[in-house]
């Protein structure tokens, strides 16, 4: 992905993950342990945070990195919930993540059937 791509998925993921959240920026700085001039200009310039501050950015949004970064979709799921599946995937066989994959295929499809009706 080039990199004006990455920073503009990131600074529309971080207002958009802010706004669901109902914060300000102001409100999101605080949360975040930063400065309130940091999340304006990472909304709106070219500038980036650090490593440390996206994690903090995460936390406080209750989001993941790969969210904020565009490598996932769903700003629903916690990194608390993501962490720990992560770390439990190598304790997993071959047909174990194949079972997993359609499980979570199954649980996705249907939910998407109940929003539908």
């Amino acid at each position: 992905m080039p990199e004006a791509q990455a920073t503009d998925i990131f600074k529309e993921r971080l207002k958009d993950a802010r706004k669901l959240r109902g914060l300000n920026q102001a409100e999101l700085a605080a949360k975040a342990g930063l400065p309130a001039a940091s999340v304006s200009h990472f909304e709106s310039g070219p500038r980036k945070p650090s490593f440390d501050n996206l994690k903090a950015l995460a936390s406080a949004l209750n989001v993941t990195t790969d969210y904020l970064l565009g490598r996932s979709d769903t700003p629903e799921a916690s990194a608390e919930t993501v962490g720990r599946l992560h770390r439990d995937l190598s304790k997993l066989t071959e047909e174990d993540l194949k079972l997993a994959t359609e499980f979570v295929g199954l649980l996705a499809k249907q939910r998407g059937a109940k929003a539908s009706e």
